[in-house]
């Protein structure tokens, strides 16, 4: 049964930022991201260098649950790094996941999920922060390129967490652009602990700030409701090198 494409954009900030935390689209409930534990073998299916990419929500998790799992055994497969792939991707790309991430240099998508030339679109800005740039950059993923399955991906020890939380209980804006930032996250600030456990919490509710964000935009939410796409939410631990979803 063929699905009805979704309606035209509405354009401008107040459309795509509208609803930040209330009348959010289902988030892609049932797709487990559970990687391998620490140390363990590969996945016994694991990839020839230039597989299939996949091409639904469900199959996006499972590849990037495998590829993580590669990662923490150090058991890389790198894929679609060969010289056949190379020239393939002068013609096109078609990639299977989106990860907006931090800009964090200790978490790189494609070397913690294990993928390669033309396998994911990232996304990547100080503690996930959207702006038009950024949303314009997963909408033309999602509705250009049809990508599968959005994920935001928050870490362990993010500094631009840690400078929004100074900002709030110090009261002092934090220098030059730094400052836009931070009111952004602002809004994710967790009260219910304090010092480290308060960064550490305002991480995760952070992720979850921003998924809700983009399951607020229409077009994102018309695929989700249609089966064509999962948004989710993750963290990656960098002492453990694990990704896992966060609920």
């Amino acid at each position: 049964m063929s699905v009805p494409p979704p309606p035209p954009a509405p354009r401008g900030r107040r459309a795509l930022l509208r609803a930040a935390l209330g009348g959010t689209a289902a988030l892609g409930a049932g797709l487990g991201l559970a990687p391998a534990p620490a140390g363990a073998a590969p996945a016994p299916d694991r990839p020839r260098p230039d597989r299939p990419r996949p091409t639904t929500p469900e199959a996006a998790l499972r590849e990037l649950a495998h590829g993580n799992g590669r990662w923490r055994a150090e058991h890389q497969a790198h894929p679609h790094e060969t010289a056949t792939a190379r020239v393939a991707a002068v013609s096109g790309q078609h990639p299977f996941a989106l990860i907006l991430g931090c800009i964090d240099s200790r978490v790189p998508p494609e070397l913690i999920f294990d993928q390669g030339l033309g396998d994911l679109m990232t996304v990547r800005s100080a503690g996930e922060v959207l702006d038009e740039a950024v949303l314009g950059s997963v909408a033309y993923g999602v509705l250009e390129l049809g990508i599968p399955l959005v994920m935001v991906l928050g870490h362990q020890s993010c500094g631009a967490v840690a400078a929004a939380v100074r900002a709030e209980e110090s009261g002092e804006r934090p220098p030059a652009h730094i400052d836009y930032i931070a009111e952004r996250i602002r809004p994710a600030i967790d009260h219910g602990s304090v010092g480290a456990a308060r960064i550490d919490a305002t991480i995760t509710a952070n992720v979850r700030h921003v998924r809700g964000l983009l399951a607020a935009e229409p077009d994102l939410a018309a695929r989700v409701a249609a089966g064509r796409l999962a948004i989710v939410g993750a963290r990656y631990e960098l002492g453990s090198q694990r990704v896992h979803r966060v609920a």
